[in-house]
């Protein structure tokens, strides 16, 4: 196992990107809400199991496993954000539920054991090493005990996140070289063969790959246009050439208006619901 950990990711996660997202949680929950509760339901947490949450951010998700496995059960979240989780420990105390949080770097942390399950809405992408996170998530679950998680397809697949980008590039004078898609980040598990080849390679069993399919958003028009320059690809390209701002905004409304409707704009979000199991 690597002994680095995820220092870059850790580092990048306490800094503004921790704090973006803590700022903006309820409109990101509002976005990955159906994404997250199909993972949850092909996990089918049951009362009294214990379900650790990795990469729970704000707690949102945790929350919502600790609601389905109630007072006899009990849902841990895990994350590297210390702004997230001071989010998630106030929302969970004041929810009343069985949920805590532990401030930790997945790949390398002395996990406790004896988890029914692990559950994640778009935390395991960020890892350094992979194969040795998920070997060490292995050895937190019970023998039998089940994985469930929700990812990312390619990035051209994910019509939410390509249509922002899509528009700026169009005004860049040249676009920048595509990122390594194998590098950690969104995309990282993008290719459903890596993705079976880490989980096997980390010794989980019954590896099940599905796609899902559905459309998502996070309010009206204006709302998703300033949560794009802010989160996401188009976001992380403004921060590099802001002058662009003004251009890319005006064209951004212009095409999100097409999609916008009773609910909001929305948008397919292409994602892997992704399944394996420990050996019993």
């Amino acid at each position: 196992m690597s002994d680095a950990g995820n220092t870059d990711q850790i580092a990048y996660w306490n800094a503004k990107t921790g704090d973006t997202w803590a700022e903006l949680q309820d409109q990101l929950d509002r976005q990955l809400a159906p994404l997250g509760a199909r993972a949850q339901a092909v996990l089918g947490p049951k009362a009294g199991e214990r379900i650790l949450d990795i990469g729970c951010g704000c707690g949102d998700t945790t929350l919502s496993l600790a609601r389905a496995v109630g007072p006899t059960g009990e849902a841990v979240g895990l994350d590297i954000s210390r702004p997230m989780l001071e989010v998630a420990r106030r929302r969970a105390s004041d929810s009343g539920l069985n949920a805590r949080f532990l401030e930790a770097d997945a790949q390398t942390a002395a996990l406790e054991g004896g988890f029914d399950g692990l559950y994640s809405r778009f935390g395991v992408m960020f890892f350094a090493d992979p194969v040795a996170a998920f070997r060490n998530l292995l050895g937190a679950l019970k023998p039998g005990g089940r994985l469930a998680f929700v990812c990312w397809r390619p990035f051209n697949e994910v019509e939410y996140l390509r249509l922002p980008l899509q528009v700026a590039l169009a005004i860049l004078p040249e676009p920048p070289p595509p990122p390594d898609p194998t590098a950690p980040g969104p995309f990282a598990f993008g290719d459903a063969d890596r993705t079976r080849g880490i989980l096997e390679q980390a010794g989980f069993a019954d590896i099940d790959i599905q796609p899902f399919d559905t459309l998502i958003g996070s309010g009206g028009l204006e709302e998703t246009v300033a949560l794009s320059q802010r989160v996401g690809p188009l976001g992380n390209l403004l921060r590099e050439s802001p002058d662009l701002a003004p251009a890319v905004i005006a064209a951004l409304r212009e095409a999100l208006s097409a999609h916008d409707g009773p609910d909001g704009v929305r948008l397919n979000g292409a994602v892997w619901i992704v399944t394996a199991r420990k050996r019993g």
